[in-house]
């Protein structure tokens, strides 16, 4: 089945009481038994909803994976997947990764005497090096968020399985639509699914993908212990904002191939990241991983002053200054006072995030009033 029909029909079977061709937003906590023990599958919503069920399904079958576990958040799902280690266990993890991803990292589960060792994960050997015997996961974001840096998947998957460590890759800039890591040997996708899966700034959710049984057992266990589910509306939304995946993702990757060119020949704008110039040192690994090179930009300013930043942040008028991404309109966006502020500045600057960066999520509107829109602000 072609990607774009199997994104449509992803989880979705007809109601079998109605025929409704849309999945109902089972809005109930629990579920009466025909006796004690005796149910139709389903007993309290936390552990299980029809809606989320589809959903699961739906998630699943995207990421080209056996099994899906939705949640409440990104961070919630990621927190799970940390849940999985015990005391004195360590993760190798990118030095360029979402700020909230750092932050549940540092501030909350190295108290639990859980080491992370950051890396620059673009270079394998670098992720080789690091290994130890307490080596329980590495943690992978490709593209990286803020500065667009793409880590071979497959590469980083070898050295997983060697160390008898779990892979798993935060997915989320490029959405199943232009990536599978499962395909590449990832043990785990993680989405936050409130960005290009949702697709409209509409719901706040997160997701998990594997193939493995015992690992989905595992996470399962963990989802409906610890409760961090999403609701049924929220899992309906999911479930609606996938149905146009292919065509969204289509139009941010046309606008945004067109912005990343236009920026980089504004004479202007200093640096451009972008994964798509043939010249970007992770061009060859993504065009070999990924379908296209989607729509999440960052570029530095050649007047890199405070006031300079806050001038182009707060002009523009169809990019709204927002945090989040992923949604069918424009933002923009300054990484280190708005979702990478958690992480120290020295920490930044060292791994190249600048307080001048600007990072853009393009929207599907037409790209020539984006970069009017763009050229104005930036004068």
């Amino acid at each position: 089945m072609k990607l774009a029909t199997k994104i449509i029909h992803a989880g979705a079977e007809p109601d079998p009481s109605t025929g409704a061709i849309m999945t109902p937003i089972y809005q109930t906590s629990t579920y009466v038994q025909e006796a004690p023990g005796v149910n139709k599958g389903y007993e309290y919503a936390r552990s299980q909803n029809p809606t989320r069920k589809a959903l699961e399904d739906a998630y699943a079958i995207i990421e080209n994976a056996k099994y899906g576990l939705a949640f409440s958040s990104g961070v919630a799902a990621t927190d799970s997947v940390i849940k999985l280690l015990n005391p004195g266990d360590e993760v190798i993890a990118a030095n360029d990764m979402y700020g909230g991803s750092y932050r549940l990292f540092t501030k909350v589960w190295e108290r639990y005497n859980i080491k992370f060792i950051y890396v620059d994960t673009t270079h394998a050997a670098n992720v080789k090096a690091a290994v130890t015997v307490n080596t329980k996961l590495i943690w992978v974001e490709t593209p990286t968020n803020p500065l667009m840096n793409i880590t071979d998947i497959g590469a980083i998957a070898h050295i997983a399985k060697s160390a008898g460590a779990l892979l798993c890759v935060d997915n989320t800039f490029a959405s199943p639509y232009l990536q599978n890591p499962i395909n590449l040997g990832a043990d785990i996708v993680m989405h936050s699914a409130t960005k290009y899966l949702g697709g409209h700034s509409d719901v706040i959710q997160g997701c998990l993908m594997m193939n493995d049984a015992d690992l989905r057992e595992k996470l399962f266990f963990i989802q409906k212990s610890c409760g961090a589910v999403p609701g049924p509306m929220d899992c309906f939304l999911v479930l609606r904002g996938i149905k146009t995946l292919h065509v969204r993702m289509k139009q941010h990757c046309e606008n945004g191939k067109k912005i990343a060119y236009w920026l980089r020949a504004n004479p202007k704008v200093d640096k451009v990241y972008w994964p798509g110039f043939k010249d970007n040192t992770g061009y060859a690994v993504a065009k070999k991983q990924m379908r296209d090179f989607g729509g999440m930009i960052s570029f530095e300013l050649k007047n890199e002053s405070d006031n300079e930043v806050k001038r182009v942040l707060s002009s523009t008028h169809l990019f709204s200054l927002a945090e989040s991404l992923g949604g069918v309109e424009s933002l923009i966006n300054h990484p280190a006072s708005m979702t990478h502020a958690s992480i120290p500045k020295e920490e930044r600057i060292k791994n190249g995030l600048s307080d001048g960066l600007i990072r853009l999520s393009v929207g599907i509107e037409d790209a020539d009033d984006l970069i009017e829109d763009l050229n104005k602000a930036i004068g």
